[in-house]
């Protein structure tokens, strides 16, 4: 229970036991003041009663505003009549010259039922049901209306007080006036349920000091109940009941109708300003409030406010893609709040970390000393994710690349400073190395990049693309059993593109999967026309990228093309990275879907991923692909030699089929034979080369000898 609750219990529970107290000690108190002095009580009381209604009057009507409330413009309607027939009783009662003539004590008791009765049905109405806003333009309708309402209850009350007393006793009259005053009593507390009752949700401030102000209207109203010839001490309580009810409608109907719509509206203008300079998944400030902060260094920077270097450092995560793609989104989103958060909590007095979108991160270092200082703060910043990061799947291993620019010297203005810290960490993950800072000729490379992007995208219907072809032997035999294809891109204008060149790019943007469809399509169609000349079939290996691989119709689609040009699926081997068998679950079930076609599926560039031998041996694979950086120093450095041979070994206990890449001399091969390697490829047999070349050489003879 929050503390306008209580506030309300308490009115509650103090207004009962006044009630009660004043009714015990009744004699008591009637006796202590004379009658004069309770009419003069009784006028301060009414006349406070009376400010404040027409407080309440005021506050709605004069106030300026292009848009009303509902409730309070008709609260203020309300008063202004309630408040002319609480001052007629109060005139009336006491006995004003002029007045008492008109409105004789009886009928001021008659007044002062009348007003509560608007008060109560008005009270209900308003404050029932949810307020709304009005236009102005309504106003001064409301007002003649209110006034019209005034006049007309006047005349005929004036009309009744005329011809009633002749037809109805005085006795028949009183009764039917303590009748009146029960209804407006239950009037008020209907009003207190309506309003508590809806929902049952947690009403507002101002809602409850409303409803503590019709806790006292119903408190006034029992005192009044009791009112008659000797009971003027109930009078008085129940002014000073109305009294403070009439300051608490006043407080209440402020709060509700201007305070917190202004305070609402002020929050959700502090909502928006949020949303507008911060990231919402990490909280952090976002590229906007960077560009900014920025502008204010470079600021201070020309007036001599800050000193020496200031320097910004874009962090993107390396092969977030795949963690992304391979664990989920959730997953991927989860690491961007840790990887944020790890960061966040390294930082000094002058650094400022944002999110720049995406995976990647903008920090700001002010006030340097010198550049180093700035290139040793950075390196510190890497250094933090040697430790593992911990997922809802376990533990793993990220590293960051980091560009940085620094002012003054790498750029003059804001956005400069934050694309050039951009384009450094692109061209450090281009290279493979941990960090970059700016130079002008990696801009140059940013624009070549965005070049090539646009060339790739129209490569494919431009019939650009074309694939070369690798051999694959069997080393117990020497007789060729497969051959790998390879995508290569003949630009028309730059010639011979490299794949780790142009398949970075086709990665990022997308465009890697039609690439890698028409890869597909085009090595399996070769194949079958090279089964129909006659010649022995042999498998075709092709490499499925990430994309590709997470296709939920990926063995549909295959299937299909597969049945359409009558091609064995036996005949096709699906190369597959480590790194895609991260989601262990997705993994396997889409791997079971394409064994399920009679494909073969081999892990290409095994050993420098993440599969967890685990899992490996549950998985539907038939081979695992030494990557060629093992067996290029096999024969010099003896870690190397180790892994080939507990790659072998490990391959022959499992069941599966091994292959090395990269073979390019004979020493290589030998050692690799007496490991047991069932087939080796690499430029020892031939480098990749033309499917009509390839024919002639590998397909024409059925069994060819090594070179010496």
């Amino acid at each position: 229970m929050n503390r306008e609750e209580k506030k309300t219990v308490l009115a509650a529970v103090c207004g009962a036991a006044l009630f009660l107290l004043v009714q015990s000690l009744h004699i008591t108190l009637a006796g202590t003041f004379e009658r004069n002095t309770l009419s003069a009580l009784y006028l301060i009381a009414n006349w406070c009663t009376s400010a404040f209604g027409f407080s309440i009057f005021a506050q709605g009507w004069l106030l300026f505003s292009n848009q009303l409330s509902r409730g309070r413009l008709y609260s203020s309607a309300l008063f202004l009549g309630v408040c002319v027939f609480d001052l007629l009783h109060t005139f009336g009662f006491v006995g004003v010259p002029f007045i008492k003539s008109v409105i004789s004590e009886d009928r001021s008791l008659w007044l002062l039922s009348f007003s509560r009765l608007a008060s109560s049905i008005g009270i209900l109405l308003i404050f029932g049901k949810e307020d709304a806003p009005m236009l102005v333009s309504g106003k001064n309708s409301v007002l003649r209306k209110s006034i019209l309402l005034v006049a007309l209850s006047l005349v005929i009350f004036s009309v009744g007080c005329y011809f009633l007393p002749e037809v109805v006793s005085p006795i028949k009259a009183d009764s039917a006036r303590k009748l009146l005053n029960f209804l407006v009593l239950l009037i008020y507390l209907l009003a207190i349920a309506v309003i508590v009752y809806p929902k049952r949700a947690e009403k507002s401030s101002s809602l409850l000091i409303i409803i503590r102000s019709l806790v006292f209207l119903a408190l006034g109203q029992a005192f009044y109940m009791n009112v008659g010839y000797d009971r003027n001490i109930d009078l008085l309580f129940g002014a000073v009941s109305s009294g403070v009810a009439y300051y608490l409608l006043l407080t209440g109907v402020y709060r509700l109708t201007i305070e917190e719509p202004f305070y609402e509206k002020q929050e959700i203008e502090a909502q928006i300003n949020y949303l507008a300079y911060h990231d919402e998944l990490t909280g952090l400030q976002n590229r906007r409030r960077l560009l900014l902060n920025v502008e204010e260094v470079i600021e201070s920077h020309r007036t001599s406010a800050i000193r020496g270097f200031s320097a910004l450092a874009v962090l993107n995560i390396n092969h977030f893609k795949n963690i992304n793609d391979s664990l989920g989104h959730c997953a991927g989103d989860h690491l961007l709040q840790l990887v944020a958060q790890r960061i966040k909590e390294a930082g000094r007095h002058g650094e400022e970390l944002f999110s720049m979108g995406g995976d990647e991160f903008a920090f700001l270092m002010t006030d340097r000393v010198d550049l180093e200082s700035c290139l040793l703060r950075s390196r510190e910043l890497l250094q933090l994710f040697e430790k593992p990061i911990d997922l809802d799947s376990g533990e793993y291993h990220i590293s960051l690349s980091l560009g940085i620019c620094v002012y003054p010297g790498d750029g003059e203005t804001a956005e400069q400073i934050i694309q050039n810290a951009d384009a450094a960490v692109h061209n450090a993950k281009e290279h493979g190395v941990d960090i970059r800072r700016y130079v002008p000729l990696m801009q140059m490379k940013a624009k070549e990049r965005l070049k090539l992007e646009n060339d790739l995208r129209r490569a494919l219907e431009r019939d650009e693309f074309f694939l070369v072809y690798q051999p694959q032997v069997q080393l117990s035999s020497k007789e060729l059993v497969g051959m790998e294809a390879l995508l290569r891109w003949e630009h028309p204008k730059r010639g011979l593109v490299s794949p780790a060149e142009f398949i970075p790019i086709a990665e990022e943007s997308g465009l890697i999967v039609p690439i890698g469809e028409w890869v597909l399509t085009t090595a399996c169609r070769q194949n079958k026309e090279w089964q129909v000349a006659g010649y022995r079939p042999i498998c075709v290996s092709v490499n499925l990228s990430m994309r590709q691989f997470l296709q939920p119709n990926l063995a549909g689609k295959i299937g299909e093309f597969l049945k359409r040009i009558g091609l064995d699926p036996c005949y096709v081997d699906l190369e597959i990275t480590e790194s895609m068998t991260l989601d262990k679950e997705k993994a396997f079930e889409q791997l079971k879907r394409l064994k399920e076609l009679g494909v073969y599926i081999s892990i290409d560039d095994f050993g420098t991923g993440y599969s967890s031998l685990h899992y490996l041996k549950n998985m539907p694979i038939d081979r695992l692909k030494i990557d060629r950086s093992f067996v290029a120093e096999v024969m010099e450095d003896s870690n190397n030699a180790a892994i080939v041979s507990t790659i072998t070994s490990m391959a022959h206990h499992l069941k599966l089929k091994v292959t090395a890449e990269g073979v390019e001399n004979e020493d290589q091969l030998q050692f690799l034979s007496q490991q047991r390697c069932h087939e080796a490829q690499g430029y020892f047999f031939s480098k990749p080369i033309k499917a009509q070349e390839f024919e002639n050489i590998f397909l024409k003879p059925t069994i060819f000898g090594l070179p010496s």
